[in-house]
């Protein structure tokens, strides 16, 4: 038997076209599912979805705003016109840095709308097509913020622990239709919003910055996107089937081992 399969299996992808996104498109494509790549960005949705169908592997792409329900409904109702959406992964997000002090009202509602509502409106899309067929599998992803204090983070942090609750909400509220809700917190992960930010608050000391931001996980380096897909490979497929309602950290020590 083949582990971790996904043949046969439709999922839809926020923000698949870039970084965590792409590396989850690309691991779940290769596992056999097709994937639906819902992104902001329609030309970088275009591009994974082009690298995927090089493989010979199935893939979409559309141009979606998750913080929009009309955006998001317009696109799901394109997919599961022809077909039901098994797998839902939740990536889409955005970032912000400061305290209370630093985060004006215009800063809180666009990470609300972004990391929260779009949760919401692309999960209230997706669960009549999942409860209809018993089945089906919502992955969020949270982050470190969720569980523990990160200076200069309190909208972030606000929304990825929100992003929590709703983990066990749905979980609990859809247990009996046969559908499996989860979600993943990352710690720093080197994608190319990491190097994008170094080089616009650090010019000249990106090497140096980055080790350093490296050195904050104990392990002693940051997480790659294709570390997160795999995981989320595994909480995705059948062999993952006993676990539901639970959040699964993936940060290279920093909740359980730093300071100690």
């Amino acid at each position: 038997m083949e582990h971790f399969s996904l043949k046969g299996k439709n999922v839809l992808i926020t923000g698949g076209g870039s970084g965590i996104g792409k590396a989850i498109s690309l691991t779940f494509a290769k596992q056999g599912a097709k994937v639906y790549i819902m992104d902001y960005n329609l030309e970088t949705a275009k591009e994974t979805a082009a690298e995927i169908i090089s493989s010979g592997a199935l893939a979409e792409a559309y141009k979606c705003d998750v913080a929009n329900q009309n955006s998001v409904a317009k696109s799901i109702t394109r997919v599961t016109e022809d077909e039901p959406v098994h797998i839902l992964i939740n990536n889409a997000g955005i970032a912000h840095v400061g305290n209370i002090e630093d985060v004006e009202e215009e800063d809180l509602d666009r990470l609300y709308n972004v990391n929260i509502k779009g949760i919401y409106n692309c999960t209230k899309a997706c669960i009549p097509v999942m409860k209809k067929n018993k089945q089906g599998v919502i992955l969020n992803l949270a982050s470190i913020a969720s569980s523990v204090g990160v200076s200069d983070r309190f909208a972030y942090s606000m929304t990825k622990g929100a992003v929590l609750a709703m983990t066990y909400s749905i979980a609990k509220d859809y247990i009996s239709y046969g559908i499996r809700c989860n979600c993943i917190s990352p710690a720093r992960i080197h994608t190319p919003f990491v190097d994008g930010f170094i080089k616009k608050n650090y010019p000249g000391k990106e090497e140096e910055m980055f080790d350093k931001l490296s050195k904050t996980q104990p392990i002693g380096r940051m997480g790659t996107p294709e570390e997160v897909a795999s995981l989320a490979l595994y909480l995705c497929s059948e062999e993952a089937s006993f676990i539901t309602g639970t959040d699964f950290p993936i940060d290279g020590g920093f909740i359980k081992l730093n300071g100690k």
